[in-house]
């Protein structure tokens, strides 16, 4: 990154102003942290850059899916772009994003581990084209949980509370804002595949959500993925229902996406 994440947060949030007693201390950047704040600012900023809308969460903790929205939506810096960010608060947390993210948009959000609501929707957002962003404490996701994982290693379930989510969501703003001002690192650099079919690429398996089951035992399945609409064959892994996330390659069904999703 052409930039370090310390010195862009001493220079945006200066010292003084941080409240140790809350938590707040430099030292948090540490183990870790800055680098994966700095990457996930990065893929933020690309999203945005491409149309995304940020769509935040915070089941247990509501305050701070609002408080997410507001810092992405409202230009508080002269200059500052407001970004598209919205806070999502149905009590049936999957159901209201199904219907409202867009292949290319993000998903944040505020919780713990085991919050089985938003366990449920980072292992869809493959499935929906969305970029997942996951912030919480103490006991971390399992790996691959979430595209970007922002954790603070404290078990204290109070630690929500503290001060210290606020402050990573208020530096994926700023850093994104950052990344604003560096032109050339907002569309991403294609990689170094240049055949027109590419053995490796083709081969890549996808994740899909069942739309609707098939009519009959061996009918096509309309499925959602990150790509579109689109009917597969669920032979392999029949029956299936609406809802269920499957694994596909070529057009095919290979195998069902259990509950932990990775």
């Amino acid at each position: 990154m052409p930039w370090d994440l310390r010195s862009v947060t001493m220079q945006t949030s200066p010292a003084p102003e941080l409240d140790a007693t809350a938590g707040i201390t430099p030292d948090i950047l540490d183990g870790g942290l800055a680098d994966d704040l700095a990457a996930a600012s990065l893929a933020i900023a690309r999203r945005f850059h491409a149309g995304a809308t940020m769509w935040c969460i915070a089941p247990k903790w509501e305050p701070h899916a609002h408080h997410m929205a507001v810092e992405f939506v409202h230009p508080v810096i002269v200059g500052k772009r407001a970004l598209p960010a919205l806070a999502l608060t149905d009590p049936d947390i999957v159901a209201q994003a199904r219907v409202s993210v867009r292949a290319g948009d993000i998903v944040i959000a505020v919780a713990s581990a085991d919050d089985p609501k938003v366990l449920d929707l980072m292992r869809r957002a493959p499935a929906w084209g969305a970029l997942s962003v996951w912030i919480g404490s103490g006991a971390r996701p399992p790996n691959g949980a979430a595209d970007h994982v922002l954790w603070i290693d404290d078990a204290n379930p109070l630690a929500p509370a503290t001060g210290r989510f606020v402050l990573m969501y208020h530096l994926l703003w700023e850093l994104t804002h950052v990344c604003f001002e560096h032109p050339g690192l907002l569309v991403e650099q294609p990689g170094d595949c240049t055949d027109e079919v590419c053995v490796t690429c083709s081969d890549e398996g996808r994740l899909a959500e069942v739309l609707l089951p098939p009519a009959d035992s061996l009918g096509p399945a309309l499925v959602r993925t990150a790509g579109g609409e689109e009917y597969i064959d669920v032979t392999l892994v029949a029956p299936v229902e609406r809802d269920d996330l499957v694994l596909i390659h070529a057009g095919t069904a290979l195998t069902r996406v259990g509950d932990q999703g990775w």
